[in-house]
């Protein structure tokens, strides 16, 4: 069945994009202001972090640059060992391909499909630098367990906030509550800036200022001043300062050209005034799922612990392993009231490129379990239409009400 033909189309948008956009957008063309590297950029940024209430917010071009950028503050050496979730898209973890360090993969909460702290804290060694771990659907992990076990065995934390934002966690937000935090703008998330962007949060001063040296095509490396260097020449010379007074002792980053274009930042501030409408209507839509899977007891929601507001990126549920309906028997039957499923994610330690680093089946066995046999993923993005939504909901039913009543007649007999 082609896209077009699905009743419940699975979105390629994750947010409403209107006049207000456009107009946004269409200002920042007519006016004679840098189309690169301005004042929407500066806006967004700031009221991004006093959105998240971090000190720093330093937006780029993409979520998978941002995590590219932020695993870079980790200054990773040889030798060392990164622990992170299995549970996630690959651009997750992706950059740490380029390291040569050793990725130890931790299982997931089966409740949420989070990091287990458990699993996170059976891992640290001596070698460990860093864990990192996604807000998996929108559900943001045990934090205050994950930040005590890396606090006591001085570990950073990068959070990555694709899926989170305009959750919360017991009062706070998402891409505060560890030491780096990455978000995606990307066309499927909960706000877009034109289709692709990312932003960095961080607390710390230093490390802004790395990020904003890499994403502007500088090299964030240790200078040292040169023996008898010259004064240095006048500011409007091209390559003023270091060029001409100091050495490079030790190159950290390259450097990048990673600036979020301003009509992407002005559309980036619409988005932001939308958000908390957003992610009502994501939650409403998630409402209505739920009131089905509740009456059937071989289902399970994805659970949303006691002061976390989900941000439903995904609706994830489970079907039981007795259900007496298999999840690729209950996926089929959705797909055929023609609702279009997708199952996300793949076990990352699986990839092929993860087991060419030696990763192999059994390493986290809850994960594999859950995707290979229990996940399900529904639409639930706001650009879903009543009439979506309502023949989601409906075939939903159907098909729980008729595994039901085969479970029925097979306990009877």
């Amino acid at each position: 069945m082609s896209t077009d033909r699905y009743l419940v189309p699975y979105p390629g948008r994750g947010s409403i994009l209107g006049a207000a956009e456009a107009a946004a957008v269409s200002a920042a063309l007519e006016s004679d202001q840098p189309l690169s590297a301005g004042t929407h950029r500066e806006a967004f940024e700031r009221r991004f972090a006093e959105l998240t209430g971090v000190r720093h917010a330093l937006s780029v071009t993409s979520g998978t640059v941002a995590l590219q950028l932020g695993i870079s503050l980790l200054d990773l050496q040889p030798g060392d060992e990164v622990i992170a979730t299995p549970q996630t898209y690959k651009a997750t973890l992706q950059p740490l391909l380029e390291y040569p360090v050793r990725v130890r993969f931790c299982d997931v909460d089966a409740r949420t499909l989070n990091a287990d702290p458990a699993s996170v804290e059976s891992l640290i060694t001596p070698r460990t630098r860093a864990i990192l771990l996604v807000h998996y659907g929108g559900v943001t992990a045990d934090m205050d367990a994950i930040m005590r076990i890396a606090r006591e065995h001085g570990v950073l934390v990068l959070e990555d906030c694709a899926h989170a934002l305009g959750g919360s966690y017991h009062g706070r937000r998402p891409g505060s509550l560890a030491d780096i935090a990455c978000f995606s703008f990307h066309s499927s998330k909960n706000i877009t800036t034109l289709g692709e962007g990312g932003m960095v949060t961080v607390h710390r001063d230093d490390w802004a200022h790395r990020l904003d040296l890499i994403r502007s095509n500088e090299s964030d490396s240790v200078y040292v001043r040169r023996v008898g260097a010259r004064q240095d020449p006048p500011g409007w010379m091209l390559h003023p300062g270091r060029a001409h007074s100091h050495d490079c002792a030790r190159i950290r980053h390259p450097g990048t050209n990673a600036v979020l274009s301003e009509p992407g930042a002005a559309v980036g501030l619409v988005q932001l005034d939308r958000l908390d409408h957003l992610i009502a209507r994501r939650r409403a839509i998630a409402a209505r799922i739920g009131e089905v899977l509740e009456r059937y007891p071989f289902v399970r929601m994805i659970a949303e612990p006691e002061g976390v507001v989900n941000a439903y990126h995904l609706y994830t549920f489970f079907v039981e392993p007795d259900a007496g309906i298999t999840r690729d028997q209950l996926v089929d039957r959705l797909e055929r009231q023609g609702v279009e499923m997708r199952l996300r994610y793949f076990p990352l330690h699986l990839l092929p490129e993860w087991r060419a680093r030696g990763h192999r089946p059994g390493e986290c066995p809850t994960a594999e379990r859950l995707w290979a046999r229990e996940q399900v993923n529904l639409p639930c993005q706001p650009v879903l239409s009543e009439r979506h939504v309502s023949h989601l909901v409906h075939a939903l039913d159907r098909v729980l009400s008729t595994a039901d009543t085969a479970n029925r007649a097979l306990a009877r007999a």
